[in-house]
């Protein structure tokens, strides 16, 4: 893992998660790119110099925040760019090769029952790039056990794991797999990759409407240091997906990390 995306907003935990990014990108040697993405509409008589004024006060709310944490010799790179939120992160993460993205759960919500708000909603909802969402004032710790929720174990893609392989052999952990039989079962989902078998330690069956129920039903018998899910059309946050913002009540998981992968086949 050498390239880590994160996204900077208004929200008070900004600097809390700064700090757990840079923490986690020491432990891998990686590089950290700390952006604000700022979009405007253009309106006759607007002045000619707005961007450039957007352009240095997004810069320099960034920097202030950055000052204060502590880098631990980290290499941060400050990148402003004007456009759409989506778009923007995507072309981003492309040519910067970001290989995740760590976002916090509400870049700007302050509604107390929202875990994912409409921002953090929709980097997860409309990319496929592979996310790590830190719940609000989390401190960094060694990712020991790790729970990997799936309702099928079929991997097409060769670089599907990678993040997950990443983790599991910087911090020598141990994950264990959750498959989770739904009405949208098919036969040999629950056959187990080759690429997938020297990863997992213990494989536990489960039966329930949607993969997030059955996380519900077993992550906190599990107590992982990290969650893991796989970003589906018709995956962990199947219903949730209907909207960008994600209630406490809907995801009661605003105690651990969650890692979400790109789709797998």
């Amino acid at each position: 893992m050498k390239n880590i995306l994160v996204p900077v907003g208004s929200s008070p935990n900004a600097v809390s998660h700064l700090q757990y990014a840079v923490d986690f990108a020491k432990a891998f040697g990686a590089k950290l790119f700390v952006v604000q993405i700022y979009d405007i509409y253009s309106k006759a008589g607007t002045m000619i110099k707005v961007d450039e004024i957007l352009e240095r006060e997004s810069y320099n709310f960034l920097k202030a925040h950055i000052s204060k944490v502590d880098t631990k010799d980290v290499e941060i790179h400050i990148k402003t760019y004007k456009g759409k939120l989506v778009e923007t992160i995507e072309s981003r993460a492309k040519s910067l090769n970001i290989d995740l993205i760590l976002l916090e759960p509400r870049t700007n919500s302050v509604k107390e029952e929202v875990y994912l708000g409409k921002t953090s909603g929709r980097i997860i909802k409309q990319t496929n790039i592979p996310a790590l969402i830190v719940p609000e004032g989390y401190v960094f710790k060694p990712i020991i056990y790790i729970l990997m929720a799936l309702k099928s174990a079929v991997i097409k893609k060769d670089d599907a794991l990678k993040p997950l392989l990443d983790i599991k052999d910087q911090f020598k952990s141990i994950v264990n797999l959750l498959l989770v039989k739904t009405p949208f079962h098919n036969e040999g989902d629950f056959d187990i990759d080759e690429k997938l078998k020297p990863v997992i330690t213990n494989t536990t069956y489960t039966e329930n409407a949607t993969t997030f129920q059955g996380v519900l039903e077993h992550y906190k018998d599990n107590d992982p240091d990290l969650l893991c899910v796989v970003r589906r059309k018709r995956g962990f946050f199947n219903k949730l997906w209907e909207k960008n913002t994600i209630l406490k009540k809907d995801f009661q998981s605003n105690t651990l990390p969650v890692l979400v992968l790109s789709g797998l086949k």
